[in-house]
């Protein structure tokens, strides 16, 4: 691994795009004509927990992307839009259409796993390259935790409290502060604008929706994992040891169908590892990047 190099600040743009109804917020930066990273963010946040990397990586040859979800962050969806990892995946989908992304690299954390496996899945030779941050795809990769909230069902009294109390702001910052040795290093800015995000209209509804349609991709990581053996493509994993949701087991179980798979689990990290670990974590990206451009 090469030394990290002096922070390159870049430009990034925030744009919108109309998707079968759906106005999808994006920040984007680099040329335009560059290979594309796609990257991917997980619950409850948006695209702003890519910032700070976007702005680390400047002077890559990536175009790098990141688009909200329905739900999330800036992106508005009709009344009546269907909350579920389907639909964010045919969302996401439609977006690289509209964007021209034939060929792409992809990073993703937390529910950006559901979302970009299903879409490496319908459209698997469009990526390049698989980056994974707390994305979990492997059954011994969920926590006792994870398979406690898997389990809940909305018809199941109490069930939607329980769902619900993880939009509070203690639900909120126990995700981003669990597990992590130095709690001074996670900003509260972050966890604070989710919360903003969770309070708009109708958020909390679009939340619980799609919490409980989570075991839904249980049953698609044979699917998944049949894509990994497949594709061959190359894939950097880095992991937060102290995720309270999803363990290492999840990382290490990536070479089990990619066993030329780089690995990297940070002690010390949790689930949002690039809110404590960007110093070492983003060396290993760029790395990455620069082998497959």
């Amino acid at each position: 691994m090469t030394a990290p190099r002096t922070l390159t600040p870049t430009a990034i743009r925030h744009r919108t795009v109309d998707v079968a109804g759906v106005s999808v917020a994006y920040r984007e930066s680099g040329p335009a004509d560059a290979p594309v990273l796609l990257l991917l963010h997980g619950f409850p946040t948006s695209s702003h927990q890519f910032a700070r990397l976007m702005d680390t990586l400047g002077g890559t040859p990536y175009r790098l992307i990141a688009p909200d979800y329905p739900g999330f962050g800036r992106t508005r969806a009709p009344e009546g839009f269907t909350y579920t990892f389907d639909r964010l995946a045919d969302i996401v989908e439609g977006f690289t259409d509209a964007l021209g992304l034939d060929r792409f690299a992809l990073y993703v954390f937390d529910f950006g796993a559901p979302v970009g496996l299903r879409l490496a899945e319908r459209r698997p030779g469009r990526v390049t390259g698989l980056i994974v941050q707390n994305g979990n795809a492997y059954e011994e990769g969920l926590s006792d935790v994870a398979r406690e909230f898997t389990a809940l069902r909305r018809e199941v009294p109490g069930n939607e409290e329980q769902v619900r109390g993880l939009f509070t702001e203690e639900g909120t910052r126990f995700q981003y502060e669990t597990g992590v040795a130095d709690p001074t290093l996670v900003s509260p800015d972050g966890w604070t604008l989710d919360v903003h995000y969770l309070g708009l209209p109708g958020r909390a509804d679009a939340q619980a929706d799609l919490a409980f349609d989570y075991a839904s991709n249980l049953l698609r990581y044979p699917a998944w994992q049949a894509w990994l053996r497949a594709a061959q493509v190359p894939v950097l994993v880095v992991w937060g040891a102290g995720d309270p949701f999803f363990t290492p087991a999840g990382a290490k179980a990536y070479l089990r169908d990619a066993p030329d798979a780089e690995v990297h689990v940070f002690e010390g990290a949790g689930h949002f590892a690039l809110e404590t670990h960007l110093p070492q974590i983003a060396p290993l990206i760029e790395n990455f990047l620069t082998k497959l451009a």
